[in-house]
């Protein structure tokens, strides 16, 4: 291989990867709280949908960001307040979030299948970084949506690991009961959470519609909401590790594009499976390698009662 094609491959992994990135980080900020939150791909549908939609009408972006972000926030409203409210199982929650979005998103987006965006985020150089060998070309010729994406993932380690309100927040999804004790709004703290990374998930979907791929198809997520929760097991709940793990199957998903690109005689439905089968394969690993055991946060998807403590 050429060392072109590296390049353009490695580019094209941080591309590919920053949707799972921002929608794992996202649901790694919710479990860190202790809830489950399986509708991260209706989450995604909707802020996909909502973000082509108002980037369109308003000639901007970030007009469509700032929308995918309020409609994340809203589903996840609706999740947080189904699990921590009327404490509901946070699977089927998830699920039913998942199915909503999916259906709203093919409803508000009837009108705009096919259609190109008309208002996109470009890729920008920044100076003097982006003319570094190699480096410059990988990391520095993105998109401000993937720029943001290098901030977030080092504020959000900095928040978990070195702030009061992380060390909470962590404490949460191992004991509720004994942040509740301490004078901590538990039920408070969550829905902020959920929401949050409801929110992150949004933006994550606006990415795909406004950036990835401009335009709006039903469907379009293809899955990788639920790429985004397998992340999350397999960064094991940690900010820096999910950002490598979305990279990395970017990186596959990049590969197998780049595969048909060249003409090898495989099949496209076999270099489409690349990313899920590697899903898979990375659960199994990581789970085995653990003694079928995983890093979760001990209350993960465990409703809290203040009157069972």
């Amino acid at each position: 291989m050429s060392e072109d094609f590296i390049v353009s491959l490695l580019a094209a992994a941080i591309t590919m990867g920053t949707p799972l990135l921002y929608a794992a980080l996202g649901e790694v900020i919710c479990e860190r709280s202790g809830i489950i939150n399986l509708g991260v791909e209706g989450m995604m549908l909707i802020g996909a949908c909502v973000g082509f939609i108002a980037g369109n009408s308003f000639g901007s972006p970030w007009a469509g960001v700032a929308a995918a972000v309020v409609a994340g926030a809203l589903l996840a409203l609706i999740h947080a307040f189904l699990t921590v409210t009327l404490r509901a199982n946070q699977v089927v929650s998830g699920l039913a979030v998942t199915l909503f979005g999916t259906g709203l998103s093919g409803y508000l987006g009837q009108d705009y299948v096919g259609q190109p965006a008309g208002a996109v985020f470009g890729k920008i150089a920044l100076p003097v970084l982006s003319d570094i060998p190699v480096i410059g070309s990988i990391l520095f010729k993105q998109d401000a949506l993937v720029y943001i994406s290098y901030f977030l993932v080092p504020l959000a380690a900095w928040y978990f690991y070195k702030t009061r309100s992380g060390l909470f927040l962590r404490a949460m999804g191992e004991n509720p009961a004994a942040v509740d004790a301490a004078g901590i709004n538990v039920f408070r703290l969550r829905y902020l959470y959920i929401i949050v990374g409801g929110a992150l998930a949004g933006v994550a979907g606006a990415y795909l519609s406004l950036a990835y791929a401009p335009s709006w198809l039903e469907n379009m997520t293809a899955g990788r909401g639920w790429i985004a929760v397998a992340l999350v097991i397999f960064a094991l709940w940690d900010p820096w590790r999910a950002m490598a793990g979305s990279y990395l199957f970017g990186g596959i998903d990049a590969l197998g594009f780049n595969l048909q690109v060249l003409g090898l005689p495989v099949s496209g439905f076999i270099l489409n499976m690349l990313p899920y089968i590697f899903t898979v394969l990375v659960l199994v690993l990581v789970l085995k390698r653990r003694g079928g055991r995983s890093a979760a946060p001990q209350a993960l998807g465990l409703p809290y009662d203040r009157e069972e403590r």
